[in-house]
Formats: structure tokens, sequence, C-alpha cells
């Protein structure tokens, strides 16, 4: 997605240890217009899917997400981040270790908002080491619903994230795939892969 690739190009900023700052368009501060566009993108990408439900993490994953279910007019359901590690009886919970901040969060979704019934779209901003989008799977299992696939804004192919993924034969579509940082800049992958092995411009 060209628009988003000269964004992280004139806005983001790269930081010691593999570390993608977007916080003036993403996670911090949120550009909707980007936004409108990626949710766009998923919607036309997983056109076909038929999605109930979208679920992510918060907080950051949110603003994708809800452009997203905007798209396909479906409810957006958010993990929540815990400090305590006291499980409720009426919540999905799993482990999200996160390697930017290194911490462990519990996160969890209320059982109401997710059943057997669901067919799942996960959107998420990063895929690195894919610990959170693993906890949502999780999550997802232990609901019996079915998830459909997995969309991500930005990608790091030089992490395992993906790779955790196509083992597991999830289609995943990210829209801005970086292979390097080299002397503070983002090099992109120059095609778009799909988990199956064709190419999307």
């Amino acid at each position: 997605m060209k628009l988003l690739e000269q964004k992280i190009r004139s806005n983001g900023q790269v930081l010691p240890g593999d570390v993608l700052k977007v916080d003036s368009f993403l996670n911090h501060q949120v550009d909707p217009e980007l936004m409108s566009e990626v949710g766009k993108e998923f919607k036309r990408h997983f056109a076909d899917a038929p999605v109930t439900k979208i679920l992510t993490v918060e907080s950051s994953g949110i603003a994708p997400a809800v452009f997203t279910g905007y798209e396909f007019k479906v409810p957006v359901v958010f993990a929540r981040k815990h400090k305590s590690v006291t499980l409720k009886d009426d919540m999905y919970t799993s482990v999200v270790y996160s390697y930017t901040k290194k911490v462990s969060n519990h996160i969890s979704i209320a059982r109401k908002f997710l059943s057997a019934d669901d067919s799942v779209l996960i959107i998420d901003d990063f895929l690195a080491n894919g610990q959170a989008v693993e906890g949502l799977i999780d999550i997802i299992n232990q609901a019996g619903a079915k998830l459909l696939g997995v969309g991500i804004v930005i990608e790091k192919t030089f992490q395992k994230g993906r790779q955790l993924l196509d083992k597991r034969d999830i289609p995943v579509y990210s829209l801005a795939r970086i292979k390097a940082f080299e002397n503070g800049q983002v090099v992109f992958t120059e095609e778009q892969e799909k988990s199956d092995g064709t190419n999307v411009k």
C-alpha cells in the first residue's frame, strides 16, 4: 500500500532495537484519512470472507480495526490488557509478551462478545514476533470461533511472526512489509506476498 509506505517514510522514526515509531499517525495520534484507506484495503482483500467479528488488542490495533469493521459492517472487539492475573469466569484470557515494552500482559475478551458462531478476522498494527496475534488466536480457539485470516498494517518480515502463522496455514495480508532498517531508514520488500504464494503489487 503505497500511501502507507509514504507515510512511514515521511513520519516514521527508526529507533534502536529494530523499533519503528509511528506514533504520529497510527498508535498515539491517529490519521483518520489514512486509517480509512487501510480499512478499505483490508475489505478489498478479504471481501469474500464471511466475517462476523473483527478482533484486535488494545490499544494500537483499535484504529485500523474500527475502520475495517466499518467497511465490513460488523462489530469490532478488542482484547483488554490486565495487570491483574486474576481470571474471571466470564472472560476468555491469554498471555501476550511485548518485546517492545519487555512485559507480559494478560489479555481478555468477554465471552458474550465472541462465540462458536463467529467467523473472525484479526486486525493489528504490527506483526513482528507474532505474540499478540498468537494470543488472539488462543482466545478464538477457546471460544470455538473460526479464524478467517489476519490483516496487518505493518509487518517486519525479518522477525518470526509471519513464519509462525504460515506454519499454521493462516492467511495473512500485510499492507506494508519491511525487510530491513538500514542507516536509520526503512527498506520495504519489493512486492507484497500473500501467504498462498501469490503476489499482490
